[in-house]
């Protein structure tokens, strides 16, 4: 750890040319004082630095000298492309070793262009959880990534929509996504991987026994592929729907798949500035709830099945929230009325029937 952080230090130095003892106190999480042992421990061991005081003062190197202790540890090699992603390295125990490599990698870079691989580093961060999500940071992440790195089989208590199984597992590789870790493995004796979410596992046994990775397997191929299947499986229904301007924000601004229609039944009464767009769905019971939280500024030409379920979860919202007597709900006052001037569509008569 102590012969890391020297070797940090100098890392960081070589590659900015002058920094003070609370920089790199910040950079190493470290104190200042520990910080100025290791600078006396640098000095006593004839690496050519010294320290200026003043406000543009701090420690550096002998202009010339550069440490050829570049060369990459097995952990720093693992986490290097995790190096501009430090929640996911640290997630991986491999927080520190992406910042060694982090500093490597700008030591190595000649010194005209490290401002600019520097600048890089400062002003470009990369957030891969996405808006409204919560950390899912599973229990046997470092177990899996442990397994992965050095194809050890795992056996697995896995929880699904199914229910609880075991399993033992031949790890091919981690995936992120939108916050949410998964691990793509080949059951044992089996050909063709599937997907596990980290977060579903119940427990994890690491095996000493190893297995041979598939020669043609590309985790980056296997991804597109399975994410596209689970999509076009998890919603393979159609609904067309009538949107108003404020509707299609939404759908914008929400990233959902719609599709405005460029044909448009005769008998069809499309209000002013609305479209007729298609919306992928789960299910009508899945479509109904989902169109429900649009109000009024949608409405559902088709499926008919799912325009009903939609006006019958519409009635008993109305009903809930109208049928009880006043003071049986008084914590919150009652907002006070007004008239809001919207366009509600005619009712549509539905294709076919």
């Amino acid at each position: 750890m102590k012969a890391s952080r020297l070797l940090s230090i100098l890392l960081h130095l070589q590659a900015h040319g002058r920094a003070t003892a609370g920089v790199l106190a910040s950079a190493l999480e470290v104190s200042e004082r520990t910080i100025l042992r290791d600078i006396d421990q640098l000095s006593a061991a004839g690496v050519p630095l010294w320290g200026e005081r003043g406000r543009h003062g701090g420690f550096q190197l002998r202009p010339g000298w550069t440490t050829q202790l570049t060369g990459m540890t097995e952990a720093e090699a693992h986490a290097l492309l995790l190096a501009g992603m430090p929640g996911p390295a640290t997630e991986l125990g491999l927080g520190e070793a992406a910042l060694s490599a982090r500093m490597k990698l700008l030591a190595s870079v000649p010194a005209p262009l490290r401002h600019g691989a520097a600048t890089v580093a400062e002003r470009l961060h990369i957030d891969p959880l996405d808006w409204y999500r919560g950390v899912d940071t599973p229990a046997f992440l470092r177990e899996a990534a442990e397994a992965v790195w050095h194809a050890r089989r795992v056996r697995v208590k896995y929880t699904s929509w199914r229910g609880t199984s075991r399993r033992d597992l031949d790890p091919l590789g981690l995936v992120l996504k939108a916050g949410v870790w998964y691990m793509v493995a080949r059951q044992a004796g089996k050909v063709e991987p599937r997907t596990y979410r980290l977060a579903s596992l119940v427990s994890m046994e690491l095996g000493s026994a190893t297995f041979r990775r598939p020669r043609q397997f590309d985790l980056a191929r296997y991804w597109r592929e399975a994410s596209a299947r689970f999509e076009s499986e998890l919603r393979p229904m159609e609904a067309r729907v009538l949107v108003s301007p404020r509707a299609m924000g939404w759908l914008v601004h929400a990233r959902n798949r719609c599709q405005t229609l460029p044909e448009v039944p005769v008998d069809l009464i499309v209000p002013s500035g609305w479209r007729l767009v298609s919306l992928p769905i789960e299910s009508i019971d899945h479509g109904a709830r989902q169109m429900l939280g649009y109000g009024v500024e949608i409405e559902v030409v088709a499926p008919w099945a799912l325009r009903e379920e939609l006006a019958r979860l519409s009635a008993e919202v109305l009903r809930r929230h109208t049928s009880r007597t006043a003071g049986t709900c008084d914590l919150v006052p009652a907002p006070r009325r007004r008239e809001t001037s919207r366009v509600t569509p005619e009712k549509t008569t539905p294709q076919g029937a």
